[in-house]
């Protein structure tokens, strides 16, 4: 071959190698947020779930079949938090990207009448770009079981939606077997409505109850709209009290066999006053025997809820529309199941302020994250994911990047706080510290955590003199994080006055 040929036959290889690389690259890389074309949005958001009830959490009963499958195929936040432990608020934060405290939404309301109408919410945003967009029981707060019962809207927003639909059910009326697990302040009524821990072992099936309406309504509509563009929030009101469930569902618990959380002797001493939850296995005056039983019927309406998540997601994939949508599963807060002898929400520590979080996004690999996330960043990654210009004012962050590189960071620490007892409370948690600050002058107390070493949050470091800087530093971070979620554009004045 003459010396020409082997340069040009050289040159050539170049090519054919460098193109199969360029190749290679371009396959093996994730989906951008500009190639997917209009996607669906599946939103399902479960009442009072904490990550401690969820297998893929790490709970060994494998409660959760259906959402672990979900986290195998998405990207799992480990690390994910509410910024309100309670429905109202918390629903409307994220529904409309803003703290709380930009929009002095510490009630059971949308969060509508604070932002007023010229400001969309995520939905609206979608349904103003062409999407159908609906939601199907509890997205924005509803009283449960009140407004489950009764089948009202409770406190939606109407411009969310082209429509919305709503799921009555018996809740704890529900007939089949009932008992109350905590002090009974009604006399010797076996059952009680409102926010008590009441469990009902109940008769029939699943469409007898909420969620199974919800489920068959969500996959109604997702038959129904597979040729159009739809955002379909679906709401799960399930383990939210009263713990109620087919009975099927409570046989893999029995309650003699679950296991309480330690108990540590002098447990809140270090805690302070306001800091000790709203409910406990103090004044509830609840056995041993009756904490059990509570952990069982909660497990129980965690699986009941998580079937009717396997039905809803079992019809995207028999509608062929997986390559086309964009899945986040979540929970609006945690629950406590006798942590600290703690119950329910309410509370700033890790069990009630932590979420599960999964987003599944088509093209995209699954993940593991263990970067720090807020309820409040769902809207603007959504939106960017679909491509829609979004408000520059909304307070959550995009996590587009942390689903395409799960090592990315977007915050140093996540952000959360609650109206209760007479003032403000907020904890900020960062990789290694949870900081708890009752008061934005720490008049009433303190918490500091290690979380690498005392994940339980058993030993409060505050007032521990070799902890000062930490706890300084804290309480510096703290205040620019406020004048940061204050600081907004939508003409409010930030309130600083009793509970409600």
């Amino acid at each position: 071959m003459k010396p020409l040929e082997i340069i040009c036959s050289s040159i050539h290889m170049i090519k054919r190698v460098f193109f199969f690389i360029v190749v290679s690259l371009y396959v093996t890389l994730p989906v951008s947020a500009q190639e997917l074309e209009n996607p669906n949005v599946l939103f399902i958001i479960s009442d009072d779930l904490t990550a401690t009830a969820v297998s893929s959490y790490g709970n060994k009963l494998g409660t959760t079949p259906h959402i672990d499958r979900l986290a195998t195929e998405g990207v799992r936040f480990t690390r994910a938090y509410s910024q309100y432990p309670v429905c109202g608020p918390s629903r409307a934060s994220l529904m409309f990207g803003y703290y709380p405290s930009a929009t002095t939404t510490y009630g059971y309301v949308s969060g509508r009448e604070n932002v007023g109408d010229q400001r969309q919410s995520w939905s609206q945003l979608f349904k103003n770009n062409g999407y159908y967009a609906a939601r199907v029981s509890k997205i924005y707060h509803m009283g449960v079981p009140g407004d489950i019962e009764s089948g009202s809207n409770g406190a939606d927003d109407a411009a969310s939606w082209n429509e919305r639909f709503n799921s009555p059910g018996p809740e704890w009326k529900a007939e089949g077997e009932a008992e109350l697990v905590q002090n009974n302040p009604y006399g010797n009524k076996p059952r009680q409505g409102g926010n008590v821990m009441t469990i009902v072992k109940a008769e029939g099936g699943d469409q007898v109850h909420s969620d199974g309406k919800t489920a068959e309504k969500a996959s109604e509509l997702i038959r129904k709209h597979r040729d159009e563009p739809f955002f379909l929030a679906v709401g799960l009101v399930r383990p939210h009290v009263p713990f109620v469930a087919p009975r099927e569902y409570f046989r893999p618990y029995p309650y003699e066999q679950m296991v309480l959380p330690p108990r540590v002797q002098n447990d809140w001493d270090d805690i302070p006053s306001r800091g000790i939850n709203y409910v406990t296995s103090v004044n509830a005056q609840m056995s041993e025997e009756q904490e059990k039983k509570a952990v069982a019927g909660y497990y129980a309406s965690v699986s009941y809820m998580d079937a009717q998540v396997g039905k809803v997601l079992r019809t995207l994939e028999e509608e062929g529309l997986e390559d086309n949508t964009i899945v986040i599963f979540t929970s609006d807060h945690g629950f406590h199941l006798g942590e600290h002898r703690f119950w329910m929400k309410v509370s700033l520590h890790e069990e009630s302020v932590k979420v599960p979080l999964i987003i599944k996004v088509p093209g995209m690999e699954p993940a593991v994250t263990h970067s720090l996330a807020e309820l409040v960043d769902l809207y603007p990654t959504v939106a960017e994911l679909a491509g829609l210009d979004y408000s520059d004012q909304l307070q959550g962050k995009s996590l587009v990047k942390t689903l395409q590189d799960p090592g990315h960071t977007v915050r140093d620490a996540a952000f959360s706080m609650h109206r209760w007892r007479g003032g403000f409370s907020y904890m900020l948690r960062s990789d290694k510290w949870a900081y708890i600050q009752y008061d934005e002058d720490a008049g009433s107390g303190m918490e500091l955590f290690d979380m690498e070493n005392d994940p339980g949050q058993y030993n409060n470091l505050a007032h521990n003199p070799h902890y000062q800087e930490v706890v300084a530093d804290f309480q510096d971070q703290l205040k620019r994080k406020l004048e940061e979620v204050r600081d907004n554009e939508l003409g409010i004045t930030y309130d600083k006055g009793e509970s409600r």
